[in-house]
């Protein structure tokens, strides 16, 4: 896997970036807007960079680069809000060299120096003969369709703009009654004209996810410095939680928009409908971003003298020059499921790579074929996600495999496996529908035991675990203390060279068939609570601990456990006396890193199931245009909590700065598994309702499950505060 730039185009993002900074400041787009909206000398500064040849093919004297490099310039070009059809006037200009590069020498020559203005008509102009084009008050030429010919139009004279939302230069030109000039006919130039508006989606989307990135950093900047009540206005979760909803939505489109590049370059597909999804979340989101970016700076926003209404303006102007962008979203559901098929364009060279390589997809089939041939009708009828689906036999089998903990040191059982394989055995866990909660938890104690454990522990508990003999459990919950784990009042008292546990723990799930329970404890009551607290591995056959059942609408059972006198040895403490929270952090952080994709992905595929079977006025749900939609932005949003969630595992591999990616991964799967949960059971109801075996006992199922992704392994709340201050540079919002 590679989420990074080439050095090239790492070069040519510095090479935009400082041209754009000063060549399209505020006060320069500012002043373009009081003159048209539009910014000759930037477009000049532009051609003299080559922006305008980067996707033109050498033969025709361009540069002949792939769309990630024209990515890197719009991604640019919409962090400092550049005042020209920029988008348009890449894709036509490719269209103008592929289909009359020869002929038009002269007139390519002149639009990639950036003397004039070429832009690209969106719609057939045999269906709308008058239309809003981009550019089209500045433009000496349109690319447009005109039936089965693709055409070159010189719109009439000067005059063509008015007043407008953002002050950008589009106009409304009647294409039907201006010069044309044929530049191809038929079939293939019908595709290169459909093509070059597939790359104008993703061009579009791309600016879309610098300025809603920008927006969001010049709001958190301003969150820190303004100043309410004492203190920045940061500090309020009001402010700062929303800020972090948009920043991962942001960084999910973005990289939505580079594995939509990705996929066209493989021909994977789902590549069509991803381009349109693309456009769609990043304009929803870009409305979204910079409303809320306003919305920071309070009052202060809607003055002229301020820039967020620049960002705010042109983040609804630009993608509405297409239409509506709901269309985009019925698009998606016809290219998903109604067999359409886009003309999708040549992405060239793709340095980026979302594979998790040939070592995971080993390691995948390896754990696959272990699946098939280990679970018989009765484990298959048995599965469940919670710890209500163990099997202690599977659980050995799996040990003896070591595919158990395969990220593990060889040394206690595992094959040192890279993260991107231990990632791709998840998928192959959530294929069969096989808990991991047993899994997990024993991995989570099992490594902290191996940090900070005794070498007694580790011989005395450390190999059951890695030979598949017991699972541990989780004791961090109280019933008075919710999230907040370090407000633990279970208490550890000295009793000899020994210690006395006394207290309860909330939500102790598997403690009813686990052999030993992650216990946290307070050892020093005299402190603040982030102190005075150790860690324990407590055997929960000990006397004094009684488990008491606590059932969820999950069909999932957890547990409330007691401690009364129990008695663990010395050698069975994690780290220092009152140094628990080191400990814990870095047991919290395994536990943040994880996100729910999986089963998103497997509630979807239920729910697509069901509306195949599920008849409405005598057709198939699916067939429906509102179910394809609801269908098309659910898939969406696992595929955005699949590319945030490998972003935050390329991260670790790359050990980049954290910069809280593991709780945007967390927290964006879980909240749109929840809404998306609601909005297929309402899809597909009243059958939904049924418990019944089957897509809809399964969906069902997924809506309850989903109910409780938001609350464990953290909220969502600790998650949006984590994301404020690590990757916004927000202050502290947590007491």
């Amino acid at each position: 896997m590679n989420l990074d730039l080439s050095e090239d185009q790492r070069l040519m993002r510095e090479s935009f970036a400082r041209f754009l900074d000063e060549q399209s400041s505020m006060e320069r787009v500012r002043a373009a807007a009081e003159n048209g909206g539009f910014d000759p000398a930037l477009w000049r500064g532009l051609g003299e960079l080559g922006a305008f040849s980067l996707r033109i093919p050498e033969e025709n004297g361009g540069l002949g680069l792939g769309l990630m490099d024209a990515a890197v310039l719009m991604e640019e070009a919409g962090r400092m809000l550049a005042s020209g059809p920029l988008a348009e006037a890449l894709v036509a200009s490719r269209v103008l060299a592929v289909l009359a590069g020869d002929v038009q020498a002269e007139r390519l020559g002149t639009v990639l120096s950036g003397e004039q203005v070429i832009t690209l008509a969106l719609h057939d102009v045999a269906d709308k003969a008058v239309q809003w084009v981009a550019g089209g008050a500045v433009a000496a030429v349109v690319i447009a369709r005109h039936g089965d010919q693709v055409v070159l139009v010189t719109p009439d004279g000067e005059g063509r703009g008015e007043a407008t939302l953002a002050s950008t230069p589009i106009a409304e030109l009647d294409l039907a009654a201006c010069d044309h000039l044929v530049l191809g006919e038929g079939a293939d130039a019908l595709r290169v004209y459909a093509q070059a508006v597939e790359e104008w989606k993703l061009l579009m989307a791309i600016a879309l996810a610098g300025l809603s990135r920008e927006s969001i950093r010049q709001a958190a900047e301003y969150a820190c410095e303004r100043v309410a009540f004492g203190q920045p206005i940061g500090t309020y979760q009001g402010i700062s939680h929303p800020l972090a909803d948009l920043i991962t939505d942001v960084d999910g489109g973005k990289y939505f928009t580079w594995k939509t590049i990705h996929d066209i370059d493989l021909d994977l597909p789902e590549a069509g409908a991803q381009v349109s999804l693309a456009l769609w979340w990043n304009a929803d989101t870009a409305t979204r971003a910079v409303a809320q970016a306003l919305h920071t700076f309070g009052g202060y926003g809607l003055s002229t003298e301020y820039d967020t209404h620049l960002y705010n303006l042109r983040a609804k102007a630009w993608p509405l020059v297409l239409g509506d962008p709901a269309l985009l979203l019925e698009e998606a559901g016809r290219r998903l499921y109604a067999g359409e098929v886009a003309a999708l364009p040549d992405v060239g060279e793709v340095s980026i790579d979302f594979d998790l390589g040939d070592d995971a997809r080993a390691m995948a089939s390896e754990l696959d074929d272990f699946f098939r041939s280990n679970l018989t009708p009765e484990l298959k009828a048995k599965a469940h996600y919670s710890f209500d689906g163990f099997d202690a036999g599977i659980h050995k089998k799996l040990a003896e495999a070591k595919l158990l903990f395969p990220a593990w040191p060889r040394e206690y059982g595992g094959r040192e496996a890279a993260p991107y394989a231990v990632n791709a055995l998840r998928k192959v866990w959530e294929d069969y529908n096989w808990s991991t909660h047993a899994n997990s938890t024993t991995m989570m104690v099992g490594t902290m035991i191996q940090k900070f454990g005794t070498d007694e522990l580790k011989q005395e508990v450390l190999t059951k675990i890695v030979s598949g003999d017991v699972i541990c459990s989780l004791g961090y919950s109280e019933p008075g203390c919710g999230s907040d784990v370090f407000a633990a009042q279970t208490r550890a008292t000295r009793d000899g060279e020994d210690w006395r546990i006394d207290g309860s723990k909330m939500f102790t799930s598997g403690a009813n068939i686990a052999q030993y329970v992650l216990m946290l404890t307070r050892t020093n009551p005299d402190v603040a609570k982030h102190k005075g607290l150790t860690l324990f591995i407590v055997p929960l056959d000990a006397e004094g601990i009684e488990v008491q059942p606590v059932y969820t609408f999950q069909d999932e059972r957890t547990n409330i456990t007691y401690y009364d006198g129990v008695r663990v040895k010395d050698s069975y403490r994690l780290g220092d006396v009152d140094a628990g929270v080191r400990v814990m952090a870095a047991a919290l952080e395994l536990e943040h890193g994880g996100g729910f994709a999986k089963s998103q992905r497997s509630m979807v595929d239920s729910a697509v199931t069901l509306c195949r079977e599920l008849m409405r006025d005598g057709r198939p749900l699916i067939e429906t245009t509102d179910a394809q939609k609801r269908l098309a932005r659910a898939l969406l949003h696992v595929r955005l909590s699949e590319v945030i969630e490998n972003r935050a595992v390329w991260a670790g591999v790359q050990k980049l700065p954290n910069m809280g990616y593991g709780p945007m991964a967390k927290l964006f799967s879980s909240e749109k598994f929840q809404s998306d949960s609601r909005d297929l059971l309402d899809l597909t109801a009243p059958e939904s309702l049924s418990k019944r075996d089957g897509a809809a006992g399964e969906l069902n199922l997924a809506y309850r499950h989903a109910q409780g992704t938001t609350i464990y392994g953290g909220t969502s709340e600790v998650h949006r505060s984590q994301i404020a201050e690590r990757t916004l540079g927000l202050p502290r919002t947590r007491g």
